[in-house]
């Protein structure tokens, strides 16, 4: 080949560095690109000529290709906004690009593209979009079981509606009642039962009632018998609870100690609790709810259910309908205190108001969860990851995103990394290595130059040669 393939192969090696170069300019210019992945550049030589023994061989020319490095993590940095989200390990985001909008709503290509940045953000639609422009998928969750529901991704969409009240119809209570109450009465020096003008004898015989013969509270405390009861009973705490319309009830209850065995063989508290805090004279101010019988073991052994029925609660003209007081097993119970105070240990309802969307966020098991004003949260989707057999070879289209190549072959549902919320992963370019690569590269560069001239040089004296 001789000169003219010294040029040829000089040639191809200032093509090949100058490609080399345009990876490495591509590269820095998207050093802070989220998600980005560097493109690494590979040479490779083809032969020139020559066959069989090694003197026979001569060097040839250069080409380069560009290298992929999807599958080499940036760093994943803090952010404060709540959709933000970066994958650890490995892994893709399913999205779809906007094709357009009809009647004011987007419309969308249909074909899922795969990328790793996570700076997603809501529309005015409720939906996720990246900064590039590409809107993400996941799988919505059924509220009443918290799987998954169905198989396919599909855009997500965020219901920005208020999700509406449920009503109490549950409070759970749990604690420990005193042997001996300290009552006002009894620090005054008098029982610790209940006022004797506010009980009377039990004669029922249903196989949940109190053996006869004891004394239980009656069913309603007047606004004039208050002060009695208030001096010889014991709190037993607050709670708020709803009624259908979302609104905030609040209920108190006391408890007062209405028999007391001698033997030690079994205790009566009733449970009663305030029904109109502005009643007066002989009207009704505190309701009783039921009776309560603990043995010697300190355990609730009426009623045997460990649950009380609040029948038709109403406070203040605030109906809430029945509600079940549940005690769990053998969680409410009556042992010595020093105090002589009821402590509660567990006291919550199932009820709230109607609330309005405040938030969405990412959660460590990679849902997207809403927050309403209420308090609550509500998990909407399980964000889709996918992973690839040959991710290498994906094809790259605009704004950091893949698809599909016969090559990489097609989506595996599931990845091996998770996603991590206010994270956004960075561009995996290095800038003092590409710098190092800037540099050998152009000397390659320079050097490839000094062969051409060379050539350029010998070929001149062989033209010479003839005059």
């Amino acid at each position: 080949m001789g000169v003219f393939g010294a040029l040829n192969a000089a040639v191809s090696g200032l093509s090949a560095q100058a490609y080399a170069l345009e990876n490495i300019s591509g590269n820095i210019a998207n050093s802070a690109t989220v998600g980005y992945k560097r493109l690494d550049t590979s040479f490779s030589d083809l032969v020139g000529g020559g066959k069989g023994a090694q003197p026979g061989q001569i060097a040839g020319t250069v080409s380069a290709s560009s290298r992929a490095t999807n599958g080499i993590q940036g760093d994943l940095q803090q952010s404060q906004v709540d959709t933000y989200m970066g994958i650890n390990g490995s892994g893709y985001f399913v999205v779809q690009g906007r094709a357009g909008e009809v009647d004011g709503r987007s419309i969308f290509t249909g074909n899922d593209l795969y990328t790793r940045r996570g700076d997603f953000e809501i529309d005015k639609e409720g939906r996720l979009v990246n900064g590039a422009g590409y809107y993400l998928m996941g799988q919505p969750i059924d509220p009443v079981t918290k799987n998954v529901s169905g198989s396919v991704p599909s855009i997500i969409t965020i219901d920005s509606s208020v999700i509406p009240a449920v009503v109490t119809d549950r409070i759970s209570y749990e604690g420990n009642l005193p042997t001996t109450p300290q009552t006002s009465a009894r620090l005054a020096g008098g029982s610790d039962l209940l006022d004797a003008s506010l009980t009377k004898a039990s004669t029922g015989a249903a196989p949940d009632a109190v053996p006869a013969p004891q004394v239980v509270g009656v069913n309603e405390i007047s606004a004039d018998d208050e002060v009695n009861f208030l001096n010889s009973s014991i709190a037993g705490e607050a709670i708020t609870v709803y009624n259908s319309s979302g609104t905030p009830v609040n209920v108190q209850m006391r408890w007062a100690k209405t028999f007391e065995d001698d033997g030690s063989q079994s205790d009566t508290w009733s449970l009663y609790y305030l029904s109109d805090s502005d009643a007066t004279g002989t009207d009704p101010k505190w309701t009783k709810v039921s009776d309560a019988q603990f043995g010697a073991d300190g355990r609730m052994a009426i009623p045997a259910t460990s649950n009380m029925t609040m029948t038709g609660l109403t406070v203040d003209g605030q109906s809430v309908g029945d509600v079940t007081l549940d005690f769990g097993t053998n969680a409410l119970t009556q042992f010595a205190d020093s105090n002589g105070a009821a402590k509660i240990s567990k006291l919550r309802q199932n009820g709230y108001p109607a609330g309005d969307l405040t938030g969405v966020a990412v959660s460590e098991a990679g849902r997207l969860v809403a927050s309403y004003s209420n308090g609550r949260t509500r998990e909407l989707y399980e964000i889709s990851l996918v992973s690839f057999s040959g991710e290498a070879w994906l094809e790259r289209v605009n704004g950091g995103a893949f698809e599909v190549t016969p090559a990489s072959g097609e989506p595996i549902a599931g990845a091996n990394g998770s996603i991590v919320g206010k994270r956004l992963e960075a561009s995996n370019t290095d800038i003092a290595d590409e710098f190092s690569k800037l540099i050998v590269t152009q000397q390659a560069y320079s050097a490839n130059t000094r062969i051409v001239s060379s050539s350029d040089q010998m070929l001149k004296e062989a033209i010479n040669m003839i005059r």
